[in-house]
Parts: structure tokens; C-alpha cells; sequence
């Protein structure tokens, strides 16, 4: 019996290109052997995890989720759950495209990306996180510097990318305050003042390969960052050092591998929300469980590194500019006091 595949793609994602080049894709699956159909995801509530939950109950052997990082965990919180998961693919066609940067999946070439699928050493199973109820693929966080995600309007992340984040990052510095809570995290426990925890499956946080560089895809370990009660002056620090891979042993933040997390508020009348692959994903308090090897991807595994680090110039380029946006208002900060 000949193989399927099911595209579930956002018509809206990243600079809404993805239709020009669907005819050409669905010939790459059909060449690699699969009967291949298409869905265009709709502005109803979940969308693509309602359909990959059908095609998945419905036997197919093959999910390519062509999007940004939410079509992604849409496609993944409607498999990750079932007995019969499908192999997973993804095209990129969104803004930051984290999980695929972890893969070294092509995220400027829809084509080429599909490709990879005509490769022979193509697949490898993956670890996926569940965050009470939902799962993730990439990151789980929580705290004022994860909200900026939030804000972001979409239409601005699909015209600048990186440096519309990068902007309300230096724009929310200023808000950051402390919340108090507790984190277990398997035999361990931080109990206090933190500006935010991370939680993360890749080495890829909103760009960034420096935040986690050791974290891996198929280990069975979060990689963890909790960052302690900070001032703006210490987050400014912070941040300037983790751009640089320099804050792994800063006495600020602590940094640890687990594969069970538990995140609690202390204070009631405080809200911690938890953001999951780069959306809203409920309130703390939350367990967070690493499932080791749940689901299998086609990756560029001869171009994934065990522990080097690239970075294109165009990211080079906005991370200077966000820097410069860092030092001036550092300056500022200076010439209040």
C-alpha cells in the first residue's frame, strides 16, 4: 500500500509566499513515494492541530507542517498525545523558525527544504515536551522578558523578523520585576525572586544559539535557566554576556539539566503565564516532563553539529543593532542616577 503525506500549511505565515511554491513541493513527496494532499490552515481556534489529530486517526505516514514555530506546535500538540504518531516534516515560512534552525532545515527555500525528504540519512527521533496539558517542541518560559512574544504584532514580525523581537525586548527591559516562586526540578529545588525561567528542548531560543549551546534534541534533559532577582542594570549585563555565550556559570542565574520541572508562584496575587514555543500555553503553577525520542523528524542531520555554533550575518547585523539599543539605554539609566 503506497505511503501518505498530509501538508498542513498557514497561507498567512512569514511573508505568505509558501502558495507559489506548493505545486512544486507536493511533486517532491509524490517523488519520494508518498500520496500527497495539501490543507491551507483557517483563523479558527487550532486549526492545524484539529487537522494533524485527522490525519493522524486517519493512518497517514507522513505530517509536513509548513509555517512559522505556531503552525509547528499546532502540528505537534495534535500528534504528540496519540498511540500513532507520523513522521513529522517541516517547511519553514514564518519568522524566527527556531525548531527548524535547530534542525538545519533550509529556512529561506520551501523547495529545499522538502527536499531533504529524498535524502537517505533523513530521520531521527526527537524529544517533546509536555507542559500540563499541551506539549512543545522548542521552549517553555515564563517571567517579563517572555512576554514580548506577546506583543509583537504579527504584521511586524513578518516584515523586520528578528529585529522586531530584539526591539520590544529593549523596549520591555525597564518592566522587568521579580516574581517569587518555586522550581523543582527532578531532585533539585530553587525557592525565590526570579525575572524568568527557560525551559528548552533546542539551542535555538528566539535566534539565539548561545543561550543554551549544549542542549540536545534527543537526550531525555530539559536545559534549564532560571535568572534570578536582577535590577535593569544586572538584566542589561546579563543579556550582553548571553549574547556572547559568557553567562553559563554568572552567579545569577541558574543553569541545570532535568527532565521533570515543576514551576510554582508564591504569591497568589500574581500571574506567571507560561509561553510555549513562542504562544500563550496557561499559568504556573505547571509540571513540565521531557518525553525522550516521541517523535521522529526529517532533519539535515549531516549538517546538524554535536556542539559548533553558526550564525549568519544578516542575525549578526540585528544582533549589533540590538546591542546598541542595550548600551543606550544603560546610558540612560546612568544619567538618571
Amino acid at each position: 500500500m503506497r505511503k501518505r503525506a498530509r501538508i498542513i500549511y498557514n497561507p498567512t505565515s512569514g511573508r505568505e509566499t509558501f502558495r507559489s511554491d506548493l505545486v512544486d513541493i507536493l511533486s517532491i513527496y509524490e517523488k519520494a513515494g508518498y500520496e500527497t494532499s495539501a490543507f491551507a490552515t483557517t483563523p479558527a481556534p487550532d486549526s492545524a492541530k484539529n487537522e494533524a489529530t485527522r490525519a493522524a486517526k486517519d493512518g497517514f505516514d507522513l505530517i509536513v507542517a509548513a509555517g512559522g514555530d505556531g503552525t509547528l506546535n499546532e502540528v505537534i500538540n495534535g500528534i504528540a498525545g496519540l498511540k500513532h504518531r507520523p513522521t513529522l516534516a517541516i517547511i519553514p515560512a514564518g519568522t524566527t523558525n527556531d525548531y527548524a534552525r535547530a534542525l538545519r532545515i533550509p529556512r529561506d527555500d520551501p523547495i529545499a527544504a522538502a527536499k531533504l525528504i529524498l535524502k537517505k540519512n533523513k530521520k531521527f527521533k526527537i524529544d517533546v515536551g509536555k507542559a500540563g496539558k499541551n506539549y512543545f517542541m522548542n521552549i517553555a518560559a515564563g517571567g517579563t522578558m517572555t512576554e514580548l512574544t506577546y506583543e509583537v504584532p504579527s504584521q511586524m514580525k513578518s516584515l523586520f523578523g528578528y529585529a522586531a523581537y530584539f526591539a520590544k525586548g529593549a523596549e520591555l527591559i525597564p518592566r522587568i520585576k521579580p516574581i517569587e516562586m518555586q522550581i523543582k526540578y527532578d531532585d533539585q529545588e530553587y525557592r525565590g525572586n526570579a525575572t524568568m525561567f527557560m525551559i528548552a528542548l533546542t539551542n535555538s531560543v528566539g535566534g539565539f544559539e548561545q543561550i543554551v549551546p549544549d542542549a540536545s534534541l534527543d537526550d531525555g534533559k530539559f536545559t534549564m535557566i532560571i535568572v534570578k532577582k536582577s535590577n535593569m542594570i544586572d538584566m542589561l549585563s546579563l543579556m550582553a554576556k548571553a549574547l556572547q555565550g559568557k553567562h553559563l556559570d554568572d552567579p545569577r542565574i541558574i543553569y541545570a539539566k532535568a527532565t521533570d520541572i515543576e514551576v510554582i508562584p508564591l504569591n497568589k496575587d500574581e500571574r506567571l503565564m507560561v509561553n510555549l514555543d513562542g504562544e500563550y500555553g496557561g499559568d504556573a503553577p505547571m509540571e513540565f516532563h521531557d518525553l525522550k525520542q516521541h517523535i521522529e523528524v526529517v532533519a539535515n542531520l549531516d549538517e546538524i553539529p554535536d556542539d559548533a555554533i553558526t550564525v549568519s550575518d544578516d542575525f549578526k547585523r540585528v544582533e549589533k543593532d540590538f546591542v546598541k539599543s542595550i548600551d543606550d539605554i544603560q546610558d540612560q539609566e546612568k544619567e538618571q542616577n
